[in-house]
């Protein structure tokens, strides 16, 4: 090998390592190092150290360790270079057994193992060592600064990066623009906008990355126009800068201005969108249901040719499965495979498959998935739960437990908010039981779903119980799930004073709180109260009116008998009343038989909905039970000729987790004989306690004792019967029911109660009915 001259032996052998480095020429390496050996250079502290560099930037970790241990002079260059290749080589133990032995690390030693701790996302040992490096004396720089104030951003520890910016002052390396744009990041990433600013303000040089970190920083924070005016300041964009625009807009929520943001970059730019662009336009047109304008994308992206493993693919099987072309993402994920496939592109997945009613493929390829966090466990047994699949749900769920995966506070109350609208007691107790269990009962989202589980399932005082140990984490939401569940059932009063103890707590009520409170009004007659709350919503908390406020403020005319109070509030709305308002009134005329206003309510109801079977059937019985029998069966003629069907009553009661549906007359229960006899039985018991058949409550002209056979087989007595044949004499009765309970069959149960001795909990369409001891709690105000 032929050294160059005029060099000397050993600067020539330093200059071929060089070149052997940048070429990575392990052969030329070992040569020289056989030559230094035969020339007895070893003890050229320079020559040894280029060589030990050789070895460690070629990856040859035995042969540098070697080399290390035999040099018979070692400079702190010397363990530096051997540090950095095992910290930044990912061998961090190591590289703390060997800085522990240097002689005297300087600011290189403390920054290789600082480096290597952030490589390992170890960012508090990170900050620890830099503050260990602060006090053994040695100064640090740039390169200190930047990485220990990446670690502040990884963790958070904004306090920290405070006093490591007061560092950056003393030292006088504000002005190196790295270190300024690390302080800017890790303001920007905390929150503390105002500090940014005032970091950003000072900078008298700016790189394109101090630009861009402001730009994201105010599009992160929904300061769409101060992001726009710096945008266009910049002289020199780059794509980073186009990509904080695009992927701000998809953000906040403005899909359609991060098409036009990237439909600009594309003419007025010679910059090429990349991945990262094309992943946040993919994710505007997923949210948009764009499949053309995706399918462009996705034109475009094999055209260039353009990598689709990892986040860029995860994109497209997001935008396919949200825009309706589920199978065409399923194709990409059996191209690409599963081993990438993130929990959002998942969870899209099973959300196009739910929308088809089909979760076996889900399932597949939720059961492919090698890494399965909480998230993607949650979305397939929610997926489940959605489609009816409650079985399979729970299975799931309890595979999750077995398994090892600790289901979180979302997993819990995505499950109980399934439960609660099964009003399925038994499982959601389970599910109680659970959450303690794993420490997630103290979560203010399983606490609120907890509330709605147990209310929905007839259970107000456990529902009152775990809003209490909510004591110190209480939200809106708590507040208003609370106060909805003690109006529903029938505890208005103690509703309204929960609603005077949220407003003295300084938690302002939403909307959806004060339809909360104004139900609560309307099921105790407080006609004054509700009219205090609706004025005080409007007025003190701003919120303007929804259809459903304005429905509760009629409904609560109505229940109250104030016919023509409910009328003028309705022709006196701000907005046109739509179908539930109508159907509020007409449902109010139907209790006071006012067969004048109901006609009026129901012609209404009729030109916004012609086939509303509703309206149809409150003016028919209106006019039955006014005694217009011949205008009554009119009514039932029409809906016959204009083929609008009736909604069927049904009530229906779960014994040992198997739900069981009843009709009026049911005939086809496998227990029907019995059911039959056991009302039969029931029906002349209480008569003799003095009960009396509600005749009126038939809507038909008919033999007194053809209506009293038939409100003996109303579909809530027929699962009471069942009921009381098929549970324990000591066990609450839960009943639910599609429509609203009729006058006999809520005086029945009053009776009925009272002569089994069990509490019976009847669920109808608008409250709960608790019936104990031969009384209702709704006092019979319904």
């Amino acid at each position: 090998m032929e050294i160059p001259k005029p060099l000397s032996q050993s600067d020539a052998y330093v200059h071929l390592l060089q070149s052997a480095i940048k070429s990575r020429d392990s052969s030329t390496g070992r040569f020289i190092h056989a030559r230094i050996i035969k020339h007895g250079l070893q003890l050229s502290a320079f020559l040894m150290n280029n060589l030990l560099n050789f070895y460690s930037k070629t990856s040859s970790f035995t042969d540098a360790h070697r080399l290390f241990a035999e040099m018979p002079l070692k400079t702190t260059f010397s363990w530096n270079i051997l540090l950095a290749s095992y910290a930044k080589g990912g061998n961090i133990e190591t590289a703390r057994r060997l800085f522990d032995e240097i002689p005297q690390p300087d600011s290189v030693s403390w920054n290789s193992m600082i480096v290597g701790y952030n490589q390992m996302g170890l960012f508090y040992t990170s900050i620890y060592t830099f503050l260990k490096m602060i006090s053994s004396g040695v100064s640090p720089n740039q390169f200190t600064f930047t990485n220990v104030l990446a670690s502040c951003v990884a963790t958070g520890t904004l306090d920290i990066g405070n006093k490591v910016h007061s560092f950056v002052v003393k030292l006088g390396l504000t002005g190196v623009v790295p270190v300024a744009n690390s302080l800017l990041n890790m303001y920007a990433k905390s929150g503390d906008s105002a500090m940014a600013k005032v970091v950003f303000d000072r900078m008298r040089l700016r790189d394109k990355s101090t630009w861009n970190i402001m730009i994201s920083m105010h599009m992160q924070f929904g300061r769409l126009d101060t992001a726009l005016a710096l945008f266009y300041q910049m002289t020199d964009r780059d794509i980073v800068s186009w990509n904080s625009i695009i992927a701000g807009y998809c953000h906040q929520g403005y899909d359609v201005k991060a098409l036009e943001t990237f439909s600009y970059m594309f003419r007025s730019s010679s910059l090429k969108p990349d991945k990262f662009t094309l992943g946040s336009v993919l994710s505007a047109c997923a949210n948009l249901e764009s499949l053309k304008l995706g399918k462009q994308l996705h034109a475009f992206i094999v055209r260039a040719d353009i990598d689709i493993s990892g986040a860029l693919g995860n994109a497209l099987i997001s935008m396919y499965a949200k825009s309706g072309a589920v199978k065409i993402a399923r194709t990409i994920v059996e191209l690409r495979g599963t081993s990438s496939l993130n929990v959002i592109a998942f969870t899209s997945l099973l959300n196009g498959y739910v929308k088809i009613g089909d979760v076996n493929p889900a399932r597949e390829i939720f059961d492919s998935l090698k890494c399965r966090d909480v998230v993607a466990w949650t979305a397939m047994i929610v997926g489940y739960a959605q489609n009816g699949l409650l079985n399979d749900a729970l299975e799931l769920f309890r595979l999750m437990i077995t398994e090892g995966t600790r289901p979180n506070s979302y997993t819990l109350a995505a499950l109980l908010s399934v439960f609660s609208s099964l009003a399925s007691l038994d499982h959601g107790k389970q599910l109680h039981a659970t959450a303690i269990r794993l420490e997630e009962v103290s979560s203010v989202s399983v606490g609120n779903a907890l509330i709605t589980m147990y209310s929905r399932s007839g259970c107000i005082k456990d529902a009152r119980k775990v809003f209490n140990q909510i004591c110190t984490e209480r939200d809106t939401l708590t507040w208003t799930s609370m106060i909805i569940a003690l109006a529903q059932h029938g505890l208005g009063n103690k509703a309204i004073e929960l609603f005077e103890e949220m407003l003295k707590s300084n938690l302002k009520p939403d909307h959806i709180t004060y339809v909360g409170v104004l139900s609560a009004c309307t099921h105790v007659g407080l006609v004054e109260q509700g009219k205090r709350y609706f004025n005080l919503m409007k007025n003190v908390h701003r919120i303007e009116p929804t259809p459903s406020h304005y429905a509760c403020m009629i409904d609560l005319f109505g229940r109250a008998g104030l016919m023509e109070d409910a009328y003028n509030f309705i022709i006196s709305m701000p907005i046109e009343p739509d179908v539930i308002a109508w159907g509020s009134l007409l449902s109010s005329c139907r209790v006071h038989k006012n067969m004048d206003l109901a006609k009026v309510a129901a012609e209404k109801l009729l030109l916004i909905d012609p086939n509303n079977s509703g309206a149809y059937s409150a003016l028919a019985n209106t006019l039955s039970a006014c005694g217009k029998w011949e205008d009554a069966a009119k009514i039932r003629k029409l809906m016959k000729v204009r083929e609008v069907k009736k909604e069927q009553g049904f009530s229906w009661v779960q014994i040992q987790n198997k739900v069981h549906i009843f009709g009026v007359e049911d005939a086809l229960h496998p227990q029907r004989d019995a059911i039959y006899r056991m009302m039969s039985k029931i029906w002349k018991e209480i008569k003799k306690m003095g009960f009396t058949p509600d005749t009126d409550s038939v809507l038909h002209d008919l033999e007194q004792e053809v209506k009293e056979q038939i409100l003996r087989h109303h579909s809530e007595k027929l699962a009471i019967a069942f009921a009381l044949i098929n549970s324990p004499g000591y066990t609450t009765l839960r009943i639910m029911k599609n429509l609203r309970v009729c006058n006999d069959c809520h005086s029945a149960i009053k009776y009925i109660s009272k002569l089994v001795g069990r509490e019976i909990i009847v669920r109808d369409v608008t409250r709960f009915h608790h019936f104990k001891d031969g009384s209702c709690s709704c006092q019979d105000y319904w």
